[in-house]
């Protein structure tokens, strides 16, 4: 069989369906599946273990005539299409790909997820339900050993803590203050961790607002991509960072993770989430200007000292500011 899977975007939504992906591969072994995504995570995908090819959405407007025709002859052909975007515009995608199999939530599909409580769920659980109602039955552990085989900076010492002061630019709510990341910086090294910062070349201002409070701190701002990050996640004693997409490939990893959430978003729904589904530990505040820099610090030590949750423990992960 010929089997498409949509998943597009964003960063945390694509690591979220990493599960998905390996239920996926373990129940049509021996069928060929292509993945359909955007131009970011094309080369993540390539390298993955799930897919025997990959192709590129370029997310045609709907006036584009020419790339939607082009759009509508790569969504043809296949047996089964598995829609894990769920969204409006895959939805659509459903009568561009001429009405195939398909599991999903467009109207008419042959496999719909019918919870109507869907979107009150949390991704990983989601998936998995909707995959489940299309005959799925296998959920393997997810085996990342593909993932952040390269080799970490040489100047990290053997022991150090990853922070993630980013988060989009059109959302600022969804991140805590950079002067709270200096204060968690010095807390940290005093504990025998040397911060290393994380984020876009775009984000180095918040690296230096935390470089001037802990002059020891090791900036990797514009300095790492997927694999390197996934890379340092297998070696560092713990994670901090807001809600944000290297935050989920992270967590993914196995690293220890404190994951800060504002009124912007709702960890019940979003959260980053380990190996097997496990939680991480999440602060909550309406206003995250409001999280003291002495409770997170606490919570990091903590969560580096503790095996993460199991999935299941999603109130115990759960603190509020």
């Amino acid at each position: 069989m010929k089997i498409l899977v949509i998943r597009l975007g964003a960063l945390g939504d694509f690591v979220l369906s990493f599960a998905a992906f390996a239920a996926l591969r373990a129940h049509h072994a021996k069928d060929e599946i292509t993945l359909l995504t955007t131009a970011p995570f094309a080369e993540l995908a390539q390298r993955a273990p799930w897919f025997d090819r990959v192709l590129v959405d370029s997310r045609p407007p709907a006036w584009a005539l020419l790339r939607l025709w082009r759009l509508a002859r790569q969504l043809r052909g296949f047996d089964f299409v598995y829609d894990l975007q769920t969204s409006e515009r895959t939805n659509w995608y459903f009568h561009l790909a001429g009405r195939p199999p398909w599991s999903g939530i467009a109207p008419g599909c042959s496999a719909p997820h019918a919870n109507p409580e869907r979107d009150r769920m949390h991704t990983l659980e989601r998936q998995h339900e909707q995959l489940t109602m299309a005959g799925i039955r296998d959920f393997p552990p997810v085996d990342l050993a593909w993932l952040g085989q390269c080799a970490v900076p040489a100047e990290l010492p053997s022991r150090f803590a990853l922070l993630v002061p980013g988060a989009s630019a059109h959302r600022p709510a969804k991140r805590w203050p950079a002067q709270h990341y200096g204060v968690l910086a010095r807390d940290l090294l005093a504990a025998g961790l040397t911060p290393v910062v994380l984020g876009s070349a775009a984000e180095a201002p918040l690296a230096r607002y935390i470089l001037a409070a802990c002059p020891e701190a090791v900036d990797l701002t514009g300095r790492t991509d997927l694999f390197q990050i996934a890379a340092l996640a297998r070696k560092a004693a713990v994670a901090v960072g807001n809600d944000t997409g290297p935050m989920h490939l992270i967590a993914s990893m196995g690293c220890p993770t404190v994951v800060l959430f504002s009124a912007a978003s709702d960890p019940a729904l979003t959260a980053p989430r380990g190996p097997n589904g496990a939680w991480p530990v999440v602060l909550r505040a309406a206003d995250l200007s409001a999280l003291p820099p002495e409770r997170v610090a606490a919570a990091a030590l903590q969560a580096h000292t503790n095996p993460p949750l199991p999935a299941g423990d999603a109130d115990a992960a759960y603190h509020s500011a």
